[in-house]
């Protein structure tokens, strides 16, 4: 018994939360000599501001919060031992898990200091030649408008071939799931299209629909626009995901459902458009947000047949001024409109697990 007794006493956590002030002190010092290396940096491309040697100043301060983390762990520690020596097991356990989370805490942050400490460094390598290659600002500003211009193309392909995608993709889920002998051969096409479109990168199918179809010499198909094409081509791809989507959403019915309506009078049709779909959909939200997502990052695969949507006009820029910033500021336009539509589709899975568990 006395042996159990020693093996769940808590341990003090002064070995932990040494570990943590000793790793905050390290970075204490490794950011003092990179804000250093900055300075240094900017002084010798001749650049001086007010403003950056006060940003400066205030990152060296940062990790004198690491240290105040984790000097608190380490008096939690000091507080738990004490504890223990006094055999107050209770005290020394609270104390104990407070020295643990304030040692975590500072590891954690710790950690990301030490990731952007590195992104520093890489910034300012080989006297900020990442820096002027990727962030050059004059760059940025110039050539902004008409990246944005461009970009309205991106968006005109998204909104079409993602209503587009949605309704192909509800009719290719119906065919797959019709019941009977007589459907077979739809079921068939409808299963064959899903595998061979979900098999096919994007870009493969975007190439041969831009530049297979208009060479095809057919009168319909020459005159579309590219971006129609484009449009196509990313609902054929898009609609195959969307079906495997609605598919598992019908799926997830229950067959009482279908039962009931039935029996009520309604015909196969009647019961999927008011009882069986209309649950379907709202089960399936946020997967099928985030193909639209996928969708509308693809967008700048249409560069390949020649639509100068914001991609193609950032690379046009980017060969005539051999500097890739334009790229850049269109990658900041995709990651500032795709994180709130990611945090949206965060937000809607959370409130349906929140509504299961209530459920």
């Amino acid at each position: 018994m006395e042996r159990r007794c020693e093996s769940i006493r808590p341990k003090d956590g002064f070995a932990f939360a040494l570990l943590a002030l000793a790793s905050a002190s390290v970075l204490l010092l490794a950011t003092g000599w990179v804000m250093w290396a900055v300075k240094r940096t900017m002084s010798a491309n001749g650049f001086q501001a007010l403003w950056a040697d006060a940003l400066l100043l205030l990152l060296m301060l940062v990790p004198v919060g690491l240290l105040t983390m984790a000097a608190r762990g380490l008096v939690q520690a000091q507080a738990a031992r004490r504890a223990l020596r006094s055999e107050n097991l209770i005290a020394a356990r609270v104390h104990s898990s407070e020295a643990h989370t304030w040692a975590w805490f500072t590891l954690g942050y710790a950690g990301a200091l030490a990731l952007f400490l590195l992104f520093v460094l890489f910034f300012i390598a080989n006297d900020v030649a990442v820096g002027r290659t990727f962030f050059q600002l004059e760059l940025i500003a110039n050539s902004f408008g008409l990246i944005l211009q461009a970009f309205g193309v991106n968006v005109i392909i998204f909104l079409f071939a993602g209503v587009l995608s949605l309704i192909w993709g509800l009719v290719v889920a119906v065919a797959k799931l019709l019941p009977g002998k007589p459907a077979q051969p739809i079921r068939f096409i409808a299963t064959f299209y899903t595998d061979a479109f979900l098999s096919l990168p994007s870009i493969i199918v975007i190439y041969l629909i831009g530049f297979g179809l208009p060479l095809t010499g057919i009168g319909f198909f020459r005159s579309l626009p590219l971006e129609a094409l484009a449009v196509l081509a990313l609902t054929l791809t898009y609609g195959a995901y969307m079906a495997e989507v609605y598919r598992a959403g019908l799926e997830s019915i229950h067959p009482s459902q279908w039962a009931a309506a039935r029996s009520l009078g309604l015909s196969y049709g009647q019961t999927l458009r008011f009882v069986i779909v209309p649950q379907a959909v709202r089960r399936i939200i946020p997967p099928l947000l985030n193909n639209l997502i996928g969708m509308q990052k693809d967008t700048a695969l249409v560069n390949v047949v020649g639509v100068i949507d914001a991609f193609n006009q950032a690379r046009i820029i980017a060969s005539n001024n051999f500097n890739l910033s334009a790229v850049t500021t269109v990658a900041i336009i995709f990651i500032l409109i795709t994180i709130p539509q990611t945090r949206l589709v965060d937000r809607l899975v959370e409130r349906d697990r929140a509504r299961f568990r209530q459920g």
